[in-house]
């Protein structure tokens, strides 16, 4: 019987890239990026409308990525008509659709990947992964100041 790893940074970074490969591979079927998912979750999740400023904010946060980045994936949706607007940005009716593809996908991919894993552990492991989540993030807002 083999015995599990140590929880370290590897093993999270590895666990992320290959869920992460298997979820960038539904969405390219969707025909969008990973960025342009956590645009349209994050919108979706602000009742199908949202500022500009507070969306790059928030994605610039979730993705640990550079503003300018940001702006651009903004920009690709908003060419591809997912998006709607100005200052202000909203879901338009294929982003809404698309929105709920990426939905379907995710919880898809979830329930395979953790079928049989049992809600305590799972539990567990999300407090544990949460709590280095926080660490990791306090540090990087002690080392911006």
């Amino acid at each position: 019987m083999s015995t599990a790893p140590p929880l370290t940074g590897q093993v999270l970074g590895q666990a992320h890239h290959a869920t992460r490969a298997v979820l960038d591979r539904e969405l390219a079927a969707i025909g969008i990026s990973f960025a342009q998912s956590v645009a349209l979750n994050l919108v979706a999740a602000e009742g199908g409308a949202v500022r500009r400023a507070a969306l790059v904010a928030a994605m610039t946060a979730a993705l640990k990525a550079e503003e300018p980045l940001v702006a651009v994936t903004v920009e690709e949706l908003l060419a591809a008509g997912l998006l709607t607007g100005g200052p202000g940005l909203a879901l338009t009716g294929p982003g809404r659709a698309v929105h709920e593809r990426v939905r379907a996908a995710v919880a898809t991919i979830t329930t395979r990947l953790y079928a049989d894993i049992p809600a305590p552990d799972l539990a567990v492991a999300g407090r544990v992964v949460d709590l280095v989540r926080r660490r990791a993030d306090a540090e990087l807002a002690d080392a911006g100041r």
